[in-house]
């Protein structure tokens, strides 16, 4: 492939490969909202080599990405005015694209007693970003919310757990948390070591103790 037509410069080559991923909170980025819509151009003083940023669940960043072989090359404010769209197709593209990887990939399994769990880890990097499909979030609280309130962990790009227990089962969430803290502080990708509940298809952080 010639440079012209790599994916970060050439929008019909990656429009098919972008993917949303979620960042730590206070992760460097420019704001897709400081997109010009009459300049195709991002506001003069953004930060053009800085992956673009929008809002996501509980505070949680979400930047898109592109694979490329063994990392994945962050979108930022440069690619998208090489591109010549707007920051609202890149995430409408991304999110399509998750979507429909999301539909071709299972769920691991966990149960034991009353407790019982739903992970997604499939080591392509996208695990997480799953929390922000309405869809998987109304999944898993069909799946978990019968037998208790629905916790949820995101503590790298590569992991999302959702599970449940029976209301009896206090060191559930203590125990889930201690995992979440351990995975997120060896994660070579880490997004967030909070533990939240699910609740109506958002998230709510549940605090330490609660």
């Amino acid at each position: 492939m010639s440079i012209a037509g790599a994916p970060e410069q050439d929008w019909t080559a990656a429009l098919a490969l972008v993917m949303p991923v979620l960042v730590p909170a206070g992760s460097p980025g420019t704001a897709a909202s400081a997109f010009d819509r009459a300049s195709l151009h991002f506001a003069r003083g953004t930060a053009g080599g800085l992956p673009m940023h929008w809002p996501g669940p509980a505070g949680i960043p979400v930047a898109v990405a592109i694979p490329a072989t063994g990392f994945h090359v962050l979108v930022n404010a440069e690619h998208v005015a090489q591109w010549g769209v707007e920051p609202s197709v890149v995430i409408s593209t991304a999110l399509a694209n998750l979507a429909a990887w999301s539909n071709s990939t299972p769920w691991d399994e966990e149960v034991a007693g009353g407790r019982r769990l739903l992970v997604s880890d499939s080591g392509e990097g996208w695990d997480a970003a799953r929390l922000l499909l309405p869809d998987v979030r109304i999944f898993l609280e069909r799946e978990l919310a019968g037998a208790g309130r629905v916790l949820v962990a995101i503590p790298s790009r590569h992991l999302l757990v959702a599970g449940s227990a029976t209301a009896s089962d206090a060191g559930f969430a203590d125990d889930l948390r201690a995992f979440v803290w351990a995975n997120e502080a060896d994660a070579d990708e880490p997004v967030d070591p909070r533990l939240f509940i699910l609740v109506d298809g958002g998230l709510e952080e549940l605090p330490p103790g609660a």
